[in-house]
């Protein structure tokens, strides 16, 4: 008599349709749950079960970088030595001058540089991750910015790690004005079909007011997020106009987050938030040429003194020619 089997194929069945009831039940639950909720659950899975993947992805990226950029590392290190070798003593000289003239070093506003990962996961191509958090002094709603202007900011924080958003993200707003701060308006993300079409538009301009090609853009300062005078990017052309009311106007970004690798967070100065940066990303004035009147040559011999020499002399000659009409 052969032996009596249990078929197990029933038991697999019901137990994969348990399975897959609760991966759904748990799907539903975590698409209704609030957004911080949402973020919560997902810091504690980045912390936990995708915290080796994530080292992994990051050592991968770090040896990637390192491997791409040594050539360029070397050639800089080679140029700097040899500025250095012929150029040794402005550091002494320099701060000689300071010294003399009883100047102190500016304190400038704390920043935290980072490297800038990107997950490389559906759905996230407008989130990175950077290699620095609490620890180091970030906080949430940080700007996160690069050599050429506005990157993005800080959307959660964890004690040595934190993620950002940039500009191409459908959350992105800033307020903007022009350098000569005439003109205010709010920046935005408008997607394309391809991230390489991803684009920033500027809203809220009045109708009679014409922005040229070229112009720069900046942040306002308007808001408890973004400092006055962070770079964001160049008038385009005109995008649309709103039954003679608005106008909306294309703009090309300052930086091109595709090709960000290393960030600088700005965390604040001495505990207090940052206000004004615009100095880091103003363009140097040109040097305006002296005026010369028309038939006169300028003298390339003459210099500060004979042009008081000459002042001195036509005001002597006026108060002689005062005095003596003055006289009965």
């Amino acid at each position: 008599m052969p032996p009596y089997e249990v078929d197990g194929s029933e038991a697999r069945s019901r137990r994969g349709l348990v399975l897959s009831s609760a991966w759904v039940l748990a799907s539903i639950l975590l698409m209704v749950l609030p957004v911080p909720v949402q973020q919560g659950i997902s810091a504690a899975l980045r912390g936990t079960l995708l915290a080796p993947f994530l080292w992994t992805q990051e050592s991968l990226s770090r040896t990637r970088i390192r491997a791409v950029e040594i050539e360029e590392l070397q050639a800089r290190f080679d140029s700097t030595v040899a500025l250095l070798a012929t150029q040794s003593t402005l550091g002494a000289e320099n701060a000689h001058l300071r010294a003399l003239l009883e100047l102190r070093e500016r304190s400038g506003p704390a920043f935290v540089s980072a490297s800038a990962i990107r997950p490389g996961t559906r759905g996230s191509e407008s989130m990175f991750l950077l290699d620095v958090g609490s620890e180091d002094g970030v906080s949430v709603n940080d700007p996160v910015v690069a050599a050429e202007g506005l990157v993005g900011l800080i959307r959660e924080v964890g004690p040595r790690n934190s993620l950002a958003l940039d500009w191409t993200h459908p959350d992105f707003a800033v307020s903007t004005m022009t350098l000569d701060a005439e003109t205010f308006g709010i920046v935005e993300a408008r997607g394309g079909t391809f991230r390489e079409e991803d684009r920033l538009i500027l809203s809220g301009i009045p109708f009679y007011t014409t922005l040229e090609p070229g112009e720069v853009l900046v942040t306002s300062g308007q808001g408890a997020v973004y400092p006055r005078g962070i770079r964001v990017g160049t008038i385009f052309s005109l995008a649309e106009t709103e039954a003679g009311w608005r106008r909306g106007y294309w703009v090309t970004p300052a930086v091109r987050v595709g090709s960000v690798t290393h960030v600088l967070v700005i965390t604040g100065e001495e505990g207090r938030p940052v206000s004004e940066l615009t100095h880091l990303w103003a363009e140097p004035e040109p040097e305006l040429e002296p005026e010369v009147e028309p038939g006169i040559e300028p003298d390339p011999e003459s210099g500060p003194e004979s042009g008081l020499e000459s002042g001195l002399e036509s005001g002597l000659v006026a108060g002689l020619d005062a005095g003596a009409g003055g006289t009965p």
